[in-house]
Parts: C-alpha cells; sequence; structure tokens
C-alpha cells in the first residue's frame, strides 16, 4: 500500500524518539496502519542526542504532539521524567520502563511499557493460552523484566538465568516471585516448563556470538520456545525447538502487538493487527538483509 500523506492543521502527530533512530520500522509500521484506517495522521522518526531527552519531550509535547515511542539510549530518561512530572501506568512501575509516551490532554505525560503484553498478546495470537505453568528467561534487561512481570500477572511462575548471575538477582529483587538459576544449570529446569523465552540478543544478526545451555531434547513436548529477535526472524534457537518437533513463536508478531498499544492511545482507532502488516515488516527486513 502506497502511503499517501496528507498533512494540515488537523493532523494527529507521533513519532519514535532514539539515537540512532533511522532504522526503527516503527514509522514503516504505523504509518501504513494509518493510512489503512483512513486516519489523518503522520508518525515520524526523531533522532535525539544524548542529553537532549527532556528538552526534545517538552518540545514535542509543546508542539502538538500526541505521543512517542521511546528507544535506546532513552528508556531511562522516559521512565524518570514521567516519575517526576506525570502518570506512570502500572504496566511502566511493574517493568521498571517506558517505551510509550501519551501527552494527555491535562497536560500530564503518561507513561507505559507495551513490551510484556505485547509478548504476552503475540503468544495468545498463536492460539497458546498465558494463564499458568512456568516460564524460563534467558536474559535479565529490561526486555526481561517486561515480560516477567506481564507472565507474573497471569499466573505464571517466572524463572530467570543471565550470564551475568548478579542482574539476575537485581531481577528478582525487583519483581517478587522470580526464581535465579545460574546460566550453566537452566536446561535443568526446562522439564518442568511450559515456556522458554529468550530475551538477549544472542542470534541476532549481526549480535555476539554465544550459545545457549540448553538440550531441547530435555524438554518437555509441550514446551512453547519463543524469541523476541526478529533479525533473523527464525533464529538458531527457533530452528533447534523445531527440529525437535516443539512450538515455537517468533519476535516479529512482540513488535507488532506492543505498537498498536500505542498506536491507540495516540490516535484513537485499534490497528488491524494481521498478515498485511506482518507481510510489510517481513518484506522490508528481507530487503534490508539482502543489502
Amino acid at each position: 500500500m502506497e502511503r499517501r500523506l496528507r498533512i494540515d492543521g488537523h493532523t494527529l502527530l507521533a513519532g519514535v524518539t532514539g539515537w540512532p533512530v533511522a532504522h526503527s520500522r516503527s514509522p514503516l509500521m504505523h504509518n501504513f496502519w494509518l493510512e489503512q484506517r483512513g486516519i489523518n495522521g503522520a508518525y515520524v522518526p526523531l533522532p535525539v542526542v544524548p542529553g537532549s531527552f527532556d528538552v526534545a519531550v517538552r518540545g514535542l509535547q509543546a508542539a502538538g504532539f500526541r505521543g512517542v515511542n521511546v528507544t535506546i539510549p532513552h528508556k531511562e530518561s522516559a521512565y524518570r521524567i514521567v516519575e517526576e512530572h506525570g502518570r506512570l501506568d502500572r504496566s511502566a512501575q511493574r517493568s521498571g520502563s517506558v517505551n510509550t509516551l501519551v501527552f494527555a490532554p491535562d497536560g500530564q505525560i503518561e507513561g507505559y511499557s507495551t513490551d510484556g503484553d505485547g509478548f504476552v498478546a503475540n503468544v495468545e495470537a498463536h492460539g497458546i493460552p498465558v494463564k499458568s505453568g512456568r516460564a524460563l528467561l534467558l536474559g535479565a534487561g529490561g526486555a526481561a523484566r517486561a515480560i516477567a512481570a506481564s507472565l507474573l500477572d497471569r499466573g505464571v511462575d517466572v524463572a530467570v538465568a543471565n550470564r551475568t548471575r548478579a542482574r539476575a538477582d537485581a531481577l528478582a529483587a525487583q519483581l517478587s516471585g522470580i526464581a535465579v538459576i545460574d546460566w550453566a544449570q537452566a536446561g535443568d529446569v526446562l522439564p518442568s516448563c511450559q515456556f522458554l523465552v529468550n530475551t538477549t540478543s544472542i542470534g541476532m544478526d549481526g549480535g555476539a556470538d554465544a550459545t545457549f545451555p540448553l538440550d531441547l531434547g530435555r524438554a518437555d513436548a509441550g514446551l512453547v520456545v519463543c524469541d523476541i529477535v526478529y533479525v533473523p526472524r527464525q533464529t538458531a534457537l527457533l530452528r533447534q525447538a523445531a527440529s525437535h518437533g516443539l512450538r515455537t513463536v517468533d519476535g516479529l508478531g512482540m513488535l507488532i502487538h506492543q505498537a498498536g498499544l500505542g498506536f491507540e492511545k495516540w490516535f484513537g482507532a485499534a490497528p488491524e493487527i494481521g498478515p498485511a502488516v506482518e507481510a510489510l515488516l517481513d518484506a522490508d527486513l528481507h530487503c534490508a538483509h539482502a543489502g
């Protein structure tokens, strides 16, 4: 679908801020949805150098933007500015992070974390209910905390393994109910797990060359293996899981679902999350990879 963008005094504006931000697929996705829904809006990349985030956010708010997505390296700054001057949604409080800012009509800045709920929505879109059982999370960064919080809130027991044990311990201290597993022993808990979730960059194109301490042959036959990496869509972990007959969920759907939550808050309509936008992003990723 060709985007015939129109800008006038009634155009609703949102964007994504980070440094760098040129690689983001969010403008492609959101502008596709705007065209689909017939909304007079535009979503733009907003590169903001480190140290200028607060000024940029206040400027965007004053200029009439509806809100922004926040990516590296500004997520901590986003949490702080909302904590000090706005309203933190429970999702942000639970995850300890903010990736979506909404500039409310009353002048307040609202902060949300959509990663965890986006992850769960993606898994459930594959016909897999997320309401009980046990999950093993690999990694202890911001995405891991957001996903862990959403899983805990849905009655899933969560264990975390990270290459640096101290980071996993810190995550468990922030979110009660998490068990910490040594990285080298992560495979020992697989037989009791219903979900395995990779939140690290292992397997990402251009990422660090590393392996998981896992033998998926030991897993329960009902294990669902999820990877939040989406470049490539079929990571080595997912290919290994498929070779053992396990169900797999790749990371592209999480990107789409977490974005849809922000779109609805800014533009007042739910986007169509389905094969059309997935095909658009998949084709774009393939083109970039081929280039």
